[in-house]
């Protein structure tokens, strides 16, 4: 189904923010401190523009919305990237007089620190209600659960008119859990929320809630999916030499989003989404440089190739 995407085939709605990337030389250093800046990089943040960037990459049409965008040069800088990908932001004009979201990355010694305005963000409420008629109009719904109760009527919406709705971490307990049909949880995630909950019980509560696929991710570590009714299954990731695992759960989510684009079977789109995600840990910043489809399937040929590959006569 290749070539089958069309305008409108994803309408994304969730966090999007301006991004700086400092890399320095060490350490991360102490309080009053110094450290040495290596390089600078200006950068897309935010789950549902990382998200869209891949799915532009892999040849699907995107449309994004969601929190409200500066017509500072860190606001303008975003929305011109994001239109270099060919993402609708038609919904996301700037804003004169309003500082958008934003965030710095500051990456030393393998460790991240960010600094940001994400909770000023929710406090304000700073985005826009979900677009009724973009969503009926979309074959997907790539979804952040972030925006509360907007969130929530977003994937309503999508629901009611048969739209599958792919989201990422979130409560089991929250509203949008019964309308997903598909739904992604970092271990990261689990370990903030749920720290003293033993996995397979946990699991188990998104399975009795979620009428679509439940994934845990567990980084390096094998992850688990199963729908309901489905035994539970386990995906070991590729394996890889990472360069840079900022957007790995974003391009993950991505990839099954394409999965249902084209109408594949769990299986396929987890290995599908296991290896866009792959990818973009092995660049950087991976996602700025997020695989074509044609990339994709090529790593995917060539890894089967060599897990099962025959061993030589003699």
């Amino acid at each position: 189904m290749r070539g089958s995407s069309r305008v409108g085939d994803v309408y994304a709605y969730g966090v999007v923010s301006s991004s700086t990337l400092y890399r320095i030389k060490g350490s991360f250093p102490e309080a009053e401190g110094y450290a040495e800046i290596d390089s600078i990089r200006y950068m897309v943040g935010g789950e549902a523009a990382n998200s869209s960037i891949v799915l532009a990459r892999l040849g699907a049409s995107v449309s994004l919305d969601g929190n409200w965008i500066g017509a500072d040069d860190p606001g303008a800088r975003t929305k011109a990237f994001l239109d270099d990908y060919g993402i609708d932001t038609s919904r996301l004009p700037l804003r004169e007089d309003y500082a958008g979201v934003s965030e710095t990355v500051i990456a030393a010694g393998g460790t991240r620190t960010i600094l940001g305005t994400y909770v000023r963000l929710n406090e304000n409420e700073d985005w826009n209600a979900p677009d009724e008629q973009a969503i009926r109009n979309a074959r997907v719904l790539c979804l952040d659960p972030f925006f509360k109760t907007a969130s929530a009527r977003a994937a309503e919406l999508a629901f009611q008119a048969g739209i599958p709705v792919v989201t990422i971490d979130c409560r089991y307990d929250e509203a949008l859990v019964p309308h997903a049909a598909a739904l992604v949880i970092a271990e990261s995630f689990v370990r903030e929320n749920y720290p003293d909950e033993p996995l397979e019980r946990l699991f188990d509560e998104y399975r009795k809630r979620c009428p679509g696929l439940v994934v845990f991710t567990f980084g390096e570590r094998a992850l688990w999916y199963a729908s309901p009714g489905d035994t539970l299954t386990t995906f070991d990731p590729y394996s890889i030499d990472p360069v840079d695992t900022t957007g790995g759960g974003d391009s993950f989510r991505a990839g099954v989003v394409y999965g249902f684009l084209q109408g594949w079977d769990h299986d396929r789109t987890i290995d599908f989404a296991a290896a866009v995600s792959a990818l973009v840990c092995m660049r950087s910043p991976g996602v700025l440089d997020a695989p074509t489809l044609d990339e994709v399937e090529a790593f995917q040929r060539e890894r089967r190739n060599r897990q099962f590959t025959p061993p030589a006569p003699g």
